[in-house]
């Protein structure tokens, strides 16, 4: 099992964001995106998960492109973006349900009630979602991470971001459990959280140069 990424290019306007850039993950390792602020990663996110398309390059699955095998693809991904993609009237549990069936993952209620208690929504799980502060909303999107049997490739936008230590602490230590059981972890973040087996890729380094892109 392993994630193939060769020789992508990725322009937005006349603005090279990453050129040639070429690397692998196989099963139980996690790749940390670095880089300032509108250097492109969350953009490399999205084209990882089939969202976009490159200017070159090729991404495989298995072996496969994100083409010729797009349902087993996405069945074995989960994305968590900047849009957390939850509405507004329906409260944290009713969101994290809304986003099981929405995937048509069979997940009972006591699943459901543990992934939020586990991000420490047990308290407010039935208000709402707009009474929640951003922090809150966050961990609703988060809560899908808890839940059991979870895909094997996790692609993560600024997963740590606006949590407490304590929160970042049993975030990263439940995603280093997903990395040895074999999974891949791709997410990016401005600070190193520890993850096991993490290559670093500095996109910020990957702009003109095919050589300048490589992985620490």
């Amino acid at each position: 099992m392993s994630l193939q990424v060769s020789s992508l290019s990725y322009c937005r306007g006349f603005r090279t964001l990453f050129a040639d850039l070429s690397f692998v993950l196989e099963a139980g390792q996690s790749l940390w995106v670095s880089g300032r602020n509108g250097c492109g990663k969350s953009s490399l996110l999205r084209l990882l998960c089939g969202l976009g398309r490159a200017q070159e390059g090729e991404i495989r699955w298995r072996h496969h492109t994100l083409i010729e095998d797009r349902e087993r693809f996405q069945s074995e991904l989960l994305y968590i973006g900047h849009h957390y993609g939850n509405k507004a009237e329906l409260s944290a549990a009713e969101n994290l349900r809304a986003y099981v069936a929405i995937l048509g993952w069979s997940k009972t209620e006591t699943d459901i009630q543990h992934a939020l208690a586990e991000v420490g929504l047990q308290d407010v799980a039935q208000l709402p979602a707009r009474f929640l502060s951003q922090g809150q909303q966050k961990r609703i999107a988060l809560a899908r991470l808890f839940l059991p049997n979870l895909p094997v490739l996790l692609i993560l936008d600024e997963p740590f971001s606006a949590l407490d230590q304590a929160m970042i602490t049993k975030l990263t230590e439940h995603l280093n459990r997903h990395l040895h059981s074999g999974g891949i972890v791709i997410y990016t973040s401005h600070q190193d959280v520890g993850l096991v087996a993490s290559s670093v890729l500095n996109l910020e380094h990957a702009s003109s140069a095919p050589s300048s892109t490589s992985l620490a």
